[in-house]
């Protein structure tokens, strides 16, 4: 073996190396950042449907007779846990609760941990108007609670 096929890599060669694996990291960072906010923005969208989806199915079981209603109701689920802890199926209660989901999903943009499914979603009611929505004593819809803007311009509490 000569001497030369001995050596190792000079300092030149490794500085040279990681710089280039610096740079590649660096611009893959911004790039990995919009993936995950495009997950999350896949993720909101999916939840939001799948709520309303169920809020909806819960005020046509009350318009059908199956979930029973007070005349001062509006016929929507007083709270969002309704939807998958089940209520009782009025027409038929020899087949039990009526389940609207099989869990209530998180808000994807929520930081709190700590926070159950239910609170990380805001909570329109009934008598709410559309442009500056407030809980009451029914949940007609939800949204994020989220202060940021969506890669579409809108903030995703309009979502």
């Amino acid at each position: 073996m000569s001497a030369r096929s001995q050596r190792g890599f000079t300092l030149i060669e490794l500085v040279v190396t990681v710089a280039i694996v610096s740079i590649l990291a660096l611009a893959a960072s911004p790039l990995l950042e919009t993936t995950v906010r495009r997950q999350k923005e896949s993720e909101l969208r999916a939840a939001l449907r799948e709520i309303r989806s169920a809020i909806d199915a819960y005020r046509q079981a009350v318009d059908d007779g199956k979930i029973a209603k007070k005349a001062d109701e509006s016929g929507y689920p007083a709270r969002l846990e309704e939807l998958f802890m089940g209520v009782e199926n009025r027409q038929d209660p020899a087949k039990g609760k009526i389940y609207l989901l099989r869990r209530l999903p998180r808000d994807p943009f929520s930081r709190d941990r700590d926070l159950n499914a239910a609170q990380t979603w805001g909570k329109r009611s009934y008598a709410s108007p559309p442009d500056l929505p407030q809980e009451g004593i029914d949940v007609f819809d939800v949204y994020s609670l989220s202060d940021e803007r969506g890669s579409n311009g809108i903030p995703y509490r309009e979502w």
